[in-house]
């Protein structure tokens, strides 16, 4: 079965290039250093910060692993050969929750990159999916467990 293609925008293929590197080039010296600071204290068997260094390593070379797969299936998004006046990946819309008369704006990314702490919205999310092509102007519905919600899309960057 072909792997999956994880969409990402220039900004998100840099961000993660950037961690990887850290994490290969600082951080795993910085946790070798710290396995080797509790291996001079003696005894393994009931030494805490032995344990807890060779846990954050294997939690960093599970996060170097991760992040190389994701980057070996990734596509970047062309954000300038896309089609104007209608919403589309790399796109940063303002959207009106009609039922809270709430205003918010996201960056459609892919879903490896969304964060809606940050104002990333992925792309295969139900908004998301909603919203992709439509212009300003234009009103989706998204069906949800807890019932239907309306938006409109008052902007598109």
């Amino acid at each position: 079965m072909a792997e999956k293609k994880n969409l990402l925008t220039r900004e998100g293929l840099r961000k993660l290039e950037d961690e990887l590197q850290d994490l290969k080039v600082n951080r795993r010296q910085e946790i070798a250093q710290k396995i080797k600071e509790a291996r001079e204290q003696g005894d393994l068997s009931e030494n805490a910060e032995y344990d807890a260094a060779k846990d954050e390593q294997r939690d960093i070379e599970a996060r170097i692993e991760e992040i190389e797969k994701i980057l070996k299936y990734a596509e970047v998004a062309d954000e300038e050969e896309v089609e104007q006046g209608v919403v589309n990946f790399g796109s940063e819309v303002s959207i009106l929750d009609i039922d809270m008369d709430e205003v918010n704006t996201f960056k459609i990314v892919g879903s490896t990159e969304s964060n809606i702490l940050e104002g990333k919205l992925s792309n295969e999310s139900p908004l998301g999916m909603a919203i992709l092509k439509k212009r300003v102007g234009e009103t989706v519905t998204v069906e949800a467990p807890d019932g239907n919600f309306d938006y409109r899309i008052l902007d598109i960057r």
